[in-house]
């Protein structure tokens, strides 16, 4: 019998990889339009709560059209940004989908932070107007970051309006913006600021059971677009209501989340991203349309990205082989 090893790949190795952004969206648009089609299998994710607002999920998919499965356990723990620690952190597990065995298990923030940001992004390609140049990031941690970045690579952004409740992250947020891509970033001094006047929206905050709900009716302006990374945290139940289509990338997950106490005022969701990508319902239809996104973030998102990972660290020797 053939050894049997796995592929180990830390946080430096997984983001020393070299996979793009670009990339990464590209296999999530072919995920999400399988998704779309029904042929993606993936269970609502289980998960335990050892602290208020804190979560750890077990989240499996298997994708046939990519040949890729496996399951992240991540973590979300707000308190942790006051500890110098990661709000997002965990593992991922790379299978073979011949034989079922791992292939590799990796640090899984840097995928979780990217294809997050993928996922808005092909949300926002279906959703918001191909011309957008002005984007409100309120939230200017991870996210923050990733998300823009996406958004960066499929529209022609300009100007970022950049709000956090914490000063000097907005200022940190500015700075690496203007270096990494060149973008001129205002720092609003107000969460209203972020939002009246941009063209695309993105909440990205920590994930609340009960939404602090800052964003009010009327700040979002006809023809943006906006994406609720942080759920429905940030925003008021009446200024979600005045989307003229509210999305989200997987309804039974969403069901499962509105029953256990979030989502308590949304409007009706008018179709997944899933559904856009593959043609079942129209995106936008018009210059003047609201139109939202709220992506729970998908076992389906990680598990695109993953072999992307392994790939490329087997091509480039990073990582360390070790024996089952």
């Amino acid at each position: 019998m053939p050894e049997q090893r796995i592929l180990y790949l830390s946080q430096s190795d997984v983001a020393s990889t070299g996979v793009t952004m670009r990339e990464i969206i590209d296999a999530l648009e072919v995920a999400f339009r399988e998704h779309g089609e029904g042929r993606v299998e993936m269970p609502p994710k289980p998960g335990v709560h050892t602290r208020p607002d804190a979560f750890i999920h077990a989240m499996p998919a298997y994708i046939p059209a990519l040949r890729a499965v496996g399951m992240k356990w991540v973590s979300g723990y707000p308190e942790n940004q006051g500890r110098g620690l990661p709000y997002i952190s965990g593992l991922f597990v790379l299978n073979d989908d011949d034989t079922g065995l791992p292939l590799a298990v990796m640090d899984c923030t840097w995928i979780t932070a990217m294809r997050t940001g993928a996922a808005t992004a092909i949300a926002a390609k279906h959703l918001a107007r191909p011309d957008s140049k002005t984007v409100g990031i309120l939230g200017c941690g991870v996210q923050g970051r990733s998300n823009l970045e996406a958004l960066n690579v499929l529209f022609p952004l300009e100007r970022v309006i950049a709000y956090d409740v914490v000063p000097e992250q907005t200022d940190r947020f500015a700075a690496e913006v203007e270096e990494r891509w060149g973008l001129r970033v205002v720092k609003a001094k107000q969460p209203r600021d972020a939002v009246d006047g941009c063209d695309l929206v993105v909440t990205a905050g920590p994930i609340l059971r009960k939404p602090h709900a800052t964003i009010k009716a009327g700040w979002l302006n006809k023809g943006a677009f906006a994406s609720l990374v942080d759920f429905d945290s940030y925003w008021d139940g009446a200024a979600m209501k005045e989307t003229d289509k509210f999305c989200t990338d997987d309804v039974p997950q969403l069901e499962h989340y509105r029953e256990v106490g979030y989502f308590q005022d949304i409007p009706p969701v008018y179709a997944t991203v899933g559904e856009l990508v593959a043609g079942k319902k129209p995106g936008r239809e018009g210059p003047g349309e609201r139109t939202m996104t709220c992506n729970l973030g998908l076992a389906l998102d990680d598990v695109a990205t993953a072999p992307l990972v392994y790939r490329r660290a087997v091509e480039r020797g990073v990582g360390t082989w070790l024996k089952l």
